[in-house]
């Protein structure tokens, strides 16, 4: 069994330079597993933060399971602990304490192991100039591609 992506966050690639990437654990109550399954989850906004030694995601929503008990159901945008190792927390704490660094979840998919996870990518913010470049080299990638597909149609 493969990875099964449940939901990325394409924003982040277009608004940070993504400098290095960390598979996190991510602790979930009641029915949210099932709500991950099902996909309804949305990373829109969400960045992560440390505190106290821990690493908390923010932002992500997870809309609440509907065969589930409403009483018992958690906050849909209430922050969630990540499960790192202690050298990787400590790593983090260092670099994100650097100027301009900020941690940004990627993706959330479930490893072969059917385990939720999350990708949390360490994250310098680009500048305008950054983007508009960017966005002219994926067009030109996108023109020579069409145009090579073109000239071989002909031969």
């Amino acid at each position: 069994m493969a990875q099964h992506n449940v939901a990325t966050n394409r924003k982040a690639r277009h608004e940070y330079f993504v400098d290095k990437t960390y598979e996190a654990g991510i602790e979930l109550h009641g029915a949210e597993v099932k709500s991950l399954r099902a996909g309804t989850v949305s990373l829109n906004e969400s960045y992560a933060q440390m505190q106290d030694g821990e690493v908390w995601v923010q932002g992500m929503h997870i809309t609440p399971y509907k065969n589930a008990d409403e009483r018992e159901a958690p906050d849909p945008a209430r922050k969630r602990r990540l499960l790192l190792r202690k050298q990787e927390i400590a790593a983090l704490d260092r670099q994100v304490r650097q100027k301009g660094y900020t941690l940004i979840p990627l993706r959330v998919y479930f490893n072969q192991r059917g385990y939720a996870k999350v990708e949390l990518g360490l994250c310098r913010g680009k500048r305008q100039y950054d983007k508009r470049e960017a966005i002219a080299e994926r067009d030109a990638q996108r023109e020579a591609e069409r145009t090579r597909r073109e000239f071989e149609k002909t031969r």
